[in-house]
């Protein structure tokens, strides 16, 4: 999964794909089912390909990323649109199974 941010400036993208080539990328917004293509350069490095897009996200939103080579899909990924810098998908989520420890040996 893929965390970005809901600001109005180029984010960098970087991943590894099917293949080292793409032309452009669609994200559609789980909440609404809006779907927009962006076209875009990508760098090759090393194994992976990276662009530097400008998307316009909304906070606390899922995406569904899909990166193409033509009509062929090159890359999919989840997004998820957040502000906070260090974001978990786990903060705060973790409860301790609780246990007396008790057994029975034979």
């Amino acid at each position: 999964m893929i965390v970005l941010q809901p600001i109005e400036t180029e984010q960098y993208l970087k991943f590894i794909a099917r293949k080292d080539t793409a032309t452009h990328l669609t994200l559609r917004d789980e909440q609404d089912n809006t779907v927009v293509e962006i076209a875009s350069d990508y760098v090759v490095e090393e194994i992976y390909l990276s662009t530097n897009v400008i998307l316009d996200l909304k906070e606390n939103r899922f995406y569904n990323l899909t990166i193409y080579d033509n009509n062929e899909i090159v890359y999919r990924d989840k997004v998820f649109c957040t502000s906070q810098i260090n974001y978990s998908i786990n903060n705060g989520e973790y409860t301790q199974n609780e246990t007396n420890n008790d057994y029975i040996t034979l």
